[in-house]
């Protein structure tokens, strides 16, 4: 069962950002002294006096400006009020009544949804017996809080539940895993279009400025088999030389480094004109050293000319520009035209079923049988190397401890054998593997 909806909106720069993070408990939202920082919808989820339910971040509404970019930041607004089922309409007690409240107030009006009005920046009784001016908007008694000082949020948050659909029966948290999937790469490659053709939705604003996507937008959803995933598009992610004197987007390439950690599988989207690029390499980098489920998008694939097997030339090239993680599989899209968008959320489950595989002890050991009868283990100074037995210690990504004599005889090679092997076996495309050496004396073996 969805939880219910409340959005957060109002003109920019009123603290609705700073409001969605005392919230949420943590940093979501960047929050800066600047209008247009938040420009997508960011969600989190709350509880409140046993009520669940999902706050929604939104960018500034600017009725007036034509700007491309805080006009795509209204629609987004105007997206998260469609859905919402309370709105909070946040103003800045600091400032005053505006016209451009007003105008918001008229807007908001038209929508016939439960609405609260809150003035935000109260931070003294002084200020608060100054609120009487709110009145003349005629949405009701306003809310005078503090996000900063943290003065009158269990009010509003109390009037919030209080105005909540009433709860089904069935409202509870769903037990199944939901597959954390991060979409990841260089500016401008098409994550946000990617997302939005996965959600079938505008879900982020799309645009072919660079930087468009500041935040990491978390999207839940739930496929035509019942699958769940937590869709997770990430800004952009310039070398560092270039984004180190901006400390905004500085932040947003941290968010993007965060969405790889906490999530399962990881997107690499790459542009089929440019192919894989120094800085594609370092961001498949990180992936792997996360040890997260590894997917490459070639998107923009419509813009290629094609002849017999340019695709598999195409894949060739990637895998061999990519050749420390070979493992890999390479989709090949395009997320403006929905050409072979299908294919990405099975490929996705697949691997994320690899991510989390769990083999028994005795497949596993006699797949490591077959492995040393086909090639033995090197030989050092005269000593061969002895593996005994292997198990596997954790999931995500599977684990193998591998009992030796001696550590110092496995060589890279042979152990990237293993690894090849063991891959092949058990059908492990995506996910990277860890073999862990752990020496053993043969008299301790049971």
């Amino acid at each position: 069962m969805a939880k219910p909806l409340v959005a957060i909106v109002g003109r920019p720069n009123v603290g609705k950002s700073t409001f969605f993070n005392r919230i949420a408990g943590r940093r979501i939202s960047i929050v800066e002294d600047t209008p247009g920082v938040t420009r997508d919808r960011i969600y989190a989820d709350v509880d409140w006096m046993g009520r669940r339910f999902t706050l929604i971040d939104t960018g500034g509404i600017d009725l007036r400006s034509e700007d491309v970019m805080l006009s795509q930041m209204r629609r987004q607004a105007e997206i998260a009020m469609e859905t919402a089922d309370v709105i909070c309409f946040f103003c800045d007690g600091r400032a005053g009544l505006t016209t451009e409240d007003a105008e918001v107030a008229n807007y908001l009006r038209k929508t016939h949804k439960p609405l609260l009005l809150v003035i935000n920046k109260v931070d003294s009784r002084e200020q608060a017996n100054g609120l009487y001016e709110y009145y003349n908007l005629g949405l009701g008694d306003p809310f005078a809080i503090s996000s900063v000082n943290m003065l009158g949020l269990g009010d509003l948050l109390e009037a919030i539940v209080k105005l909540l659909p009433p709860p089904q029966p069935d409202e509870q948290e769903e037990t199944d895993h939901v597959i954390q999937l991060a979409v990841n790469g260089r500016p401008n490659v098409g994550k946000s279009s990617l997302c939005n053709r996965l959600l079938s939705q505008e879900r982020t604003m799309v645009s072919p400025i660079p930087g468009t996507t500041r935040d990491a937008i978390d999207t839940p959803f739930i496929d035509t088999d019942g699958t769940r995933f937590n869709i997770i598009d990430t800004a952009g992610m310039r070398k560092k030389k270039a984004v180190e004197d901006e400390s905004l987007e500085k932040y947003s390439v941290l968010r993007s480094i965060a969405a790889i950690d906490r999530c399962d599988v990881a997107l690499l989207l790459l542009d089929a004109q440019d192919g894989v690029t120094e800085q594609d390499t370092k961001i498949a980098g990180l992936m792997l050293d996360a040890g997260k489920a590894i997917i490459v998008v070639v998107n923009k694939w419509d813009l290629i000319e094609k002849e017999t097997n340019t695709m598999e030339e195409m894949r060739r090239k990637v895998l061999e520009d990519l050749k420390f993680m070979s493992f890999v599989p390479v989709l090949f899209l395009s997320a403006l035209t929905g050409q072979r968008v299908n294919t990405v959320l099975a490929k996705v489950k697949e691997v994320f079923e690899n991510y989390r595989r769990r083999i028994p002890t005795g497949v596993l050991n006699e797949a490591l049988a077959d492995a040393q009868a086909s090639l033995q283990p090197p030989m050092q100074g005269g000593r061969r190397l002895k593996i005994y037995y292997a198990t596997q210690q954790a999931v995500c990504p599977p684990t193998f401890v591998f009992f030796v004599n001696n550590q110092e005889l496995m060589h890279f090679a042979y152990e990237r054998y293993l690894d090849n092997h063991l891959r092949k076996s058990f059908s492990l495309e995506g996910t990277p593997i860890r073999l862990i050496l752990r020496e053993k004396k043969k008299e301790d073996i049971r």
